[in-house]
């Protein structure tokens, strides 16, 4: 009787024994740290969520006009009117549609005035006496008008903030759009040059007539070219 009972007593301790090995191993499978593959999945997760945070709020691309005043260094930011946040790129983006809204709207109102200087500088190449002396008042007082609406309108242009995102890949309206522009800016300024040297120099009528001409053409395309 007695050999049984240590026999019985011997199998119970070593059964406690193997029980506590058994939740000992169970404790360490769960505190255990994370396994090799299970660390690196976690930094992958880290570097994918780092890279979305650093998204570049400019575009790589900006002209000078934007970079001068939006860029990271430009003039607004050093003087913290515009702070470069994700913030603040939301209400520049807001300014952004207003300005070229404006601008699109100024481009009309050139363009009418181009029109009515058109029809003008074609009466006073055939005016005589007051109906000349008239007629190029009006044509100077227009000419004042489009300069005035022109450089307003290329001003929105320049001076809004930058996109997001820069300029598509490829062939795009918006950049044809910018290719007429130097066209008819060049001829914008060739135009007026041309207009104060006729005074001393008549000569050059023509030359006037022909860059007022094309400057108009490259102009009206530009508006057609995101118009439509």
């Amino acid at each position: 009787m007695k050999y049984v009972c240590f026999v019985l007593l011997i199998w119970l301790g070593a059964t406690t024994l193997r029980a506590q090995d058994s939740t000992a191993i169970r404790r360490d499978t769960v505190i255990a740290p994370p396994t090799t593959t299970d660390a690196s999945a976690n930094d992958l997760l880290a570097g994918l969520s780092d890279s979305t945070e650093s998204q570049p709020l400019l575009p790589h691309k900006m002209i000078f006009t934007q970079r001068a005043f939006w860029g990271p260094k430009g003039l607004l930011r050093v003087m913290k009117i515009a702070p470069l946040t994700p913030e603040s790129r939301i209400h520049e983006l807001k300014i952004r549609r207003t300005m070229l809204v404006m601008h699109q709207i100024g481009g009309f109102v050139t363009l009418a005035g181009f029109v009515a200087q058109g029809i003008l500088g074609a009466k006073l190449y055939n005016a005589k006496g007051q109906d000349y002396i008239d007629t190029k008042v009006w044509h100077e007082r227009s000419a004042t008008f489009i300069n005035i609406a022109y450089g307003t309108t290329l001003a929105l242009s320049l001076t809004a903030p930058p996109p997001v995102v820069g300029a598509k890949p490829g062939f795009t309206s918006i950049k044809l759009h910018k290719y007429l522009a130097i066209v008819h800016l060049t001829g914008m300024i060739a135009t007026n040059i041309l207009a104060h040297m006729i005074d001393n120099n008549p000569d050059l009528k023509p030359y006037h007539r022909a860059a007022a001409y094309g400057t108009f053409g490259a102009y009206a395309a530009s508006i057609l070219a995101i118009a439509f």
